[in-house]
Order: C-alpha cells, then structure tokens, then sequence
C-alpha cells in the first residue's frame, strides 16, 4: 500500500511540475506581449528551473541535461541552424554551457 502512495504521489508531483512549466510559459508570453525585461527574465528562469527539476523527477540527472543540450548546439550547428548562420546564438550557449 505505502509503495502504491509513492508512486501516486511521484505522479502527482510529476503532473503538477507539467503545470508549472506551462504556467511559466503563458507568464514569459505575458511578460513579452507587455515589454517586461524584469518579467521576462522572471519566467523564462521559472521555465528552466521547471525543466531542470522535472527532468530530475524523471530520472535523469542536471549533469545529464547539460550534456544533453550541449550536443544538441553541437549537433544543430554541424546542420547549419539559422540561429548559428545568422547570429551565431548556438555558439554562445554551447560556450556559456562548457564555462559553467
């Protein structure tokens, strides 16, 4: 019976930080439809923090979701995104990431 709790509790947590992550994304579209630089920076951490934790509910680790994001610029940049052509954005996160 206690292991049927966790597991309904561990789905519950992971459903309410779907909510979460969605909540912050309707607050970053508010934030830029307003012009809110302070709002703005507000929502898209709570978007990151979200994602972050919600991948660690699901198992996977903030070193794994790191790695994973590297090779993702990596990978979108040998296959020419506009992003990198025309700003060179992939780059600058790639590197921001490798720093940290």
């Amino acid at each position: 019976m206690e292991r049927d709790v966790d597991v309904a509790t561990r789905a519950k947590t992971i459903e309410w930080l779907k909510t979460e992550i969605i909540d912050q994304v309707s607050r970053l579209f508010k934030a830029m439809w307003d012009g809110s630089t302070v709002r703005i920076v507000d929502s898209m951490a709570g978007l990151i923090a979200g994602v972050y934790i919600l991948g660690r509910r699901l198992g996977i680790s903030y070193r794994e979701l790191d790695a994973a994001v590297a090779d993702k610029l990596a990978k979108l940049k040998q296959e020419g995104h506009q992003l990198e052509d025309h700003y060179r954005d992939l780059s600058a996160l790639e590197e921001h990431i490798r720093k940290r």
